[in-house]
């Protein structure tokens, strides 16, 4: 029952340890994409959240406290159910580009960002993930 609607609507999850820029880029991709944002402050629940259901993509942070951003993009990678979800990974530490884009993470924003940058990069990756 509502199977197909369901299917239509997008799942975001935001992993954040700063309350604030959780509800910024919460508000950022619910203003511009027709998609359920569910938040995360700490690396345990990111990782509980993406090991019990899928999204259609991930906006995830790497300066964390706990096992940090790093693990858990890993570990996202590793399992199901969202070992193929894109992972954008937004954070102020610039360097950390291409060690994330080769740990498996599908694109990287550099803090602070811009609305339309992030509904941009989230469009972007889940229309390529049909054809995968």
């Amino acid at each position: 029952m509502g199977g197909a609607q369901a299917a239509t609507r997008q799942r975001v999850l935001i992993v954040d340890d700063d309350e604030s820029m959780r509800l910024l880029l919460a508000g950022m991709v619910s203003s511009q994409l027709d998609a359920r944002v569910e938040l995360a402050g700490t690396c345990e629940q990111a990782l509980r959240l993406a090991e019990g259901q899928p999204y259609d993509a991930i906006l995830l942070d790497l300066l964390m406290p706990g096992i940090g951003g790093f693990a858990v993009l890993r570990r996202v990678r590793a399992s199901a159910p969202n070992a193929r979800t894109p992972v954008i990974v937004v954070s102020a530490d610039k360097a950390a580009a291409e060690r994330t884009l080769a740990a498996g993470a599908n694109a990287f924003l550099v803090k602070p960002v811009q609305t339309a940058e992030v509904a941009a990069i989230i469009r972007k990756h889940m229309e390529g993930r049909s054809h995968a």
